[in-house]
């Protein structure tokens, strides 16, 4: 288990963020039509899951004291510095974002309308992770991690309290997989019977490989997907919540595979996510993922932080 209190974290942020909805509806699949739920958590403020975690972390450091006027810092592709971008507005603190010049321009620009003060270092996101680290040494700013901080998991989590109220009965989660964050928190907040799939691209898949190693191992990126999961290697406390966790299951998806259920997704539904977002679908539209008889399949939609062209 998550050494996480996720009911603290719900307790904290509630009053400052949306209560995101669900979808019950049909997708296609190459089984056919398959019913499912979807979390359409892209409908966040900051348009993903990622201020959940970072307004927690930044709320519970001012708790504690140790939140100064340098504000807070983060490295990450996109989200994660949306998502802290929104917590230092919310909070009334400056925001410093570390960010690879491969990010997105779309997530590049938001950053910017949003006030953040941007520093693009690096072609990948641990690079971004080293210049971060130092800056916020030297400043004093609050680091705050893109996966791999309690806190930050902990407000991840809230997620898998809003479907439990939401959606009765057993439920099988689907998310997608980068660090780790999103599905180390879900993890604190399993119920017996419920489980949970987390689903990567086969070039970005560093859960998938540190299972199979039995520890984790620094990967490759080369997938459509690589840039918001981006992470080389998984985070430990999404190791330490899945290891030897028989409710928590693996699996891979092409980048082919991506692209097609993101466009289903468009097509049938008219939700635009981004290709992370979409490998979770993938996972169901593929058949990787079925429905059992027990269980309700349940898609979190995380992110839409995209653009229509890509």
């Amino acid at each position: 288990m998550v050494p996480v209190d996720v009911d603290l974290a719900r307790a904290a942020i509630t009053p400052h963020l949306r209560r995101t909805p669900t979808l019950r509806t049909a997708i296609d699949t190459v089984d056919g039509p398959v019913e499912v739920v979807l979390k359409l958590e892209y409908t966040q403020l900051g348009g993903c899951f990622k201020p959940r975690g970072s307004l927690w972390a930044t709320l519970h450091a001012r708790e504690q004291g140790i939140l100064t006027d340098a504000g807070v810092l983060v490295a990450s592709s996109g989200n994660a510095a949306i998502g802290a971008t929104v917590a230092a507005r919310i909070v009334g603190v400056p925001v410093t974002v570390v960010i690879p010049e491969t990010a997105p321009p779309v997530k590049i620009d938001a950053l910017r309308a949003a006030g953040a003060r941007i520093h693009l270092i690096g072609r990948r996101y641990s690079e971004a992770a080293d210049a971060a680290e130092e800056l916020a040494e030297r400043t004093g700013a609050l680091a705050l991690h893109a996966y791999d901080l309690p806190d930050v998991v902990a407000g991840a989590g809230t997620i898998g309290l809003e479907n439990i109220d939401d959606v009765p009965g057993p439920l099988t989660t689907v998310v997608c997989v980068g660090g780790g964050g999103l599905l180390a928190g879900l993890t604190a907040t399993l119920r017996p019977g419920d489980r949970i799939v987390g689903v990567e691209p086969l070039g970005a898949s560093c859960l998938h490989q540190a299972l199979a190693a039995g520890t984790p191992v620094p990967v490759e990126l080369e997938s459509v997907a690589a840039d918001s999961l981006g992470a080389t290697r998984v985070g430990d406390l999404c190791w330490n919540a899945v290891a030897g966790n028989p409710a928590v299951g693996s699996v891979l998806v092409t980048d082919d595979q991506i692209i097609a259920a993101r466009r289903m997704l468009w097509d049938s539904h008219r939700i635009l996510v981004e290709h992370g977002t979409a490998t979770a679908v993938a996972g169901v539209v593929s058949g990787l993922v079925r429905p059992q008889p027990d269980s309700t399949l349940c898609l979190v939609l995380c992110g839409a932080n995209t653009a229509l062209a890509v």
